[in-house]
């Protein structure tokens, strides 16, 4: 456990450390262990409130992946910076989950999604989750079918975006435009 002083000292390096992936800073980074070693207790408060807000803002998004999959992986750290606390469950075989949760037939991609009682399918921008439980429609959820290059995990070397547009998917099957993302 992290003594309570330590730990407010540490949460301003939060946001780089969980870009990066470390869990630390290092020897290397003297920045970093200076701003560990000798935390700013003006500064701890704040810093733990807002933690704590970004915390609580936004539910929890539990993904259902293939084991293998690699843009799914992206998907997921998309969300993850995007302030989303994300769980992942690797499953061999998404059907079963997609009936379970009421996915629209032909409208798969390659993972399937919950928050906050809504289905979320493929590769959704997060600034459309946020709008989804914004607005809360009466809904099953959004549905990207297929694998759109550029849309968030789907990103290209060359920066092309290609002109795809999410579903919003009712209960009974059915979908309407949500939001329409690229060039025209």
């Amino acid at each position: 456990m992290i003594p309570h002083r330590r730990f407010h000292a540490f949460l301003p390096l939060l946001p780089a450390l969980l870009l990066t992936g470390c869990g630390m800073p290092t020897a290397s980074d003297p920045a970093a262990a200076a701003a560990v070693s000798a935390p700013d207790p003006a500064a701890s408060d704040a810093a733990v409130d807002t933690a704590a807000s970004l915390a609580t803002a936004l539910p929890l998004v539990e993904v259902y992946k293939s084991p293998a999959c690699g843009c799914c992986g992206s998907w997921v750290t998309h969300l993850r910076q995007s302030g989303f606390p994300v769980e992942v469950h690797e499953v061999e075989d998404l059907e079963p989950v997609r009936k379970q949760f009421g996915v629209p037939y032909g409208k798969g991609s390659c993972h399937t999604a919950r928050v906050d009682g809504y289905v979320v399918e493929g590769h959704v921008p997060a600034g459309d989750i946020r709008r989804l439980l914004a607005e809360r429609p009466n809904a099953r959820g959004l549905v990207l079918p297929g694998m759109p290059a550029g849309s968030p995990g789907m990103e290209t070397p060359d920066g092309f975006v290609q002109r795809y547009t999410v579903e919003l998917a009712t209960h009974d099957g059915g979908t309407s435009p949500w939001a329409t993302h690229g060039p025209l």
